[in-house]
């Protein structure tokens, strides 16, 4: 039985959506209906349904924002009054957009879209459960874990940062950098006392820096791990991080949240 929940503000579109459902997929289990962003995602972390109906716009996060968050892990469907946000839908990975009040036909043509998907990734996790059941497949992937393992712990890391500043070259030892972020064409190298702008990309610096002392917390930010001395989170559910040695408040993605999670 596939499972889901409807995330829409308003009650009564959230009524009819569950009423048509009953109709038109009386199997399909409505596990939860949440009023607010956060609520959804919270419920998707903790039901894990198959499916999302959410709404655009809603408190506290939008639908947008959950479904870039929660991509991959169940098929994302938008409800909404407003037909302007499509493109970032589908960029989002969703399976559907239907503009209220929801048509019967639309919705039957969602459902069996829906069906199809869900059907071909139970096919799919049962043939890697079949592969997995095979003593030669499980060995390759023993043996390709083990050569990425390798390569990984042969990665040349960095242990100083120069920049040319003027006429001079500065030079920062890696264990003393506070964080790194992304400046237009530059990226911009910060420590306790003192920055400076180097012309490599944040996403090639990070390749030579240890993901174990520097997190990633924004496309763009990459921050010392252990520099970091408190993390807030607003009533809108954004994170942002202090660090030890800086006065800048950094802001922290929802891609990387997670890290920020109370134990």
């Amino acid at each position: 039985m596939s499972t889901a929940i409807i995330a829409d503000d308003e009650d009564l579109p959230r009524t009819e959506l569950r009423r048509m459902l009953q109709q038109y997929w009386p199997e399909l289990q409505i596990i939860a209906e949440c009023e607010h962003g956060l609520d959804a995602l919270e419920a998707i972390h903790t039901q894990q349904p198959d499916i999302a109906f959410l709404d655009i716009r809603m408190p506290g996060m939008s639908g947008l924002d959950v479904a870039h968050a929660v991509k991959g892990r169940c098929h994302a469907l938008f409800t909404t009054a407003y037909d302007s946000h499509a493109i970032d839908a589908f960029a989002a990975g969703v399976i559907d957009y239907l503009l209220k009040p929801i048509v019967a036909e639309r919705l039957i043509e969602a459902i069996a879209r829906l069906k199809e998907r869900i059907a071909a990734k139970n096919i799919q996790q049962k043939t890697e459960q079949l592969a997995s059941s095979d003593p030669r497949l499980e060995l390759n992937k023993m043996m390709q874990e083990l050569d990425k393992r390798l390569r990984h712990t042969t990665t040349e890391r960095i242990r100083w940062i120069s920049a040319s500043v003027g006429d001079t070259i500065k030079m920062f030892p890696v264990d003393k950098i506070l964080f790194f972020s992304s400046d237009e064409k530059y990226t911009r190298v910060v420590s306790s006392d003192d920055e400076a702008h180097v012309r490599k990309p944040l996403k090639e610096l990070i390749e030579g820096l240890d993901p174990e002392v520097f997190w990633q917390i924004h496309r763009g930010v990459v921050v010392r791990a252990d520099a970091i001395a408190r993390a807030q989170r607003d009533q809108m559910g954004r994170v942002t991080v202090e660090l030890r040695g800086s006065t800048e408040i950094l802001k922290v993605s929802l891609a990387y949240a997670w890290r920020f999670k109370p134990m």
